[in-house]
């Protein structure tokens, strides 16, 4: 347990304490499991309850929340479109690079330079490695779309997130990088890399339509496409052909196919919904009246 310890109460940093002030302070009220805190070893501040459970009664779950206030997601709709509603009290969010449309109230905005690696990685895998962090009183919202919109319930549990479906989460949520392996990566569609989400808090993600639930228990899930929009990371994902050999994988007319297998469960979008899949139609309609116009 360290002895230095700071925490951040009402928007402002305090301390240090030592274990014995930190533990009467957290007994009286004057710290919540929920407030953040940095010590000597932490790369950046982080919930009370995550860092420091020694402080905390065991027999309370961690509670996902902002910096010292309350962070509540929401999805609004507007002539057809689709735009995330996020509101904070004194709080943080996360949001993807880019991800801002508008916000409204007293937030400001933090966003880390990363070092050389992230940036030739990022500029390599087209992954994005800065996700700038909202902090204040107010509301932000995100950039419309005719897609769908979902929020992930993390409680404890750790997900793997399809690329470009990341799109926010609580700051006690921990967001870090999954590397696929390299047939997978090249083939399946992904990349190499994919956004991995564990611990306690919401997680916005985007998806092509409504989300339906896969449990796995030893079966083997067989997906052609890539509507397969998130994973816990129990279950293993392969590229794998549809057939055992080259031949007939390639005269079934399906070739390589993204398979999921172990125990676990995958988020999947296997429709779109209306609107993206009238916008499809009409592209490939004015598609083919322009070919055949030029021809």
């Amino acid at each position: 347990m360290p002895n230095q310890i700071y925490f951040f109460i009402n928007n402002q940093e305090v301390g240090p304490y030592d274990e014995p002030a930190a533990r009467g302070m957290l007994g009286s009220g004057q710290i919540k499991e929920s407030d953040f805190c940095w010590f000597e070893g932490l790369a950046e501040w982080k919930p009370v309850s995550e860092v420091l459970p020694g402080l905390c009664s065991q027999e309370k779950p961690p509670v996902p929340a902002g910096a010292s206030g309350t962070v509540t997601f929401e999805v609004t709709e507007r002539e057809y479109f689709k735009v995330p509603k996020i509101t904070l009290h004194n709080a943080e969010v996360v949001l993807e690079a880019g991800a801002l449309h508008y916000m409204l109230g007293q937030i400001e905005v933090q966003s880390s330079v990363p070092g050389v690696g992230k940036l030739l990685k990022s500029a390599l895998t087209k992954e994005k490695m800065v996700r700038p962090r909202y902090r204040g009183t107010g509301t932000i919202y995100l950039e419309p779309t005719l897609g769908e919109y979902h929020v992930l319930d993390l409680r404890g549990e750790e997900w793997i997130v399809e690329k470009g479906a990341f799109a926010a989460c609580e700051p006690t949520v921990d967001l870090g990088m999954f590397t696929n392996k390299a047939f997978t990566g090249l083939f399946g569609g992904e990349g190499f890399f994919q956004t991995r989400v564990s611990g306690h808090g919401k997680v916005l993600v985007l998806a092509q339509g409504p989300l339906e639930t896969v449990d796995l228990a030893g079966q083997t899930l067989v997906v052609d496409g890539g509507f397969a929009v998130a994973r816990t990371a129990s279950v293993n994902f392969t590229v794998e052909r549809v057939t055992k050999s080259l031949l007939g994988s390639m005269t079934s007319g399906e070739g390589l196919v993204n398979t999921f297998s172990g125990q676990g469960k995958v988020l999947v979008a296997p429709v779109p919904n209306r609107f993206l899949s009238i916008m499809r139609e009409f592209g490939s309609v004015r598609a083919a009246l322009s070919r055949s116009r030029s021809g």
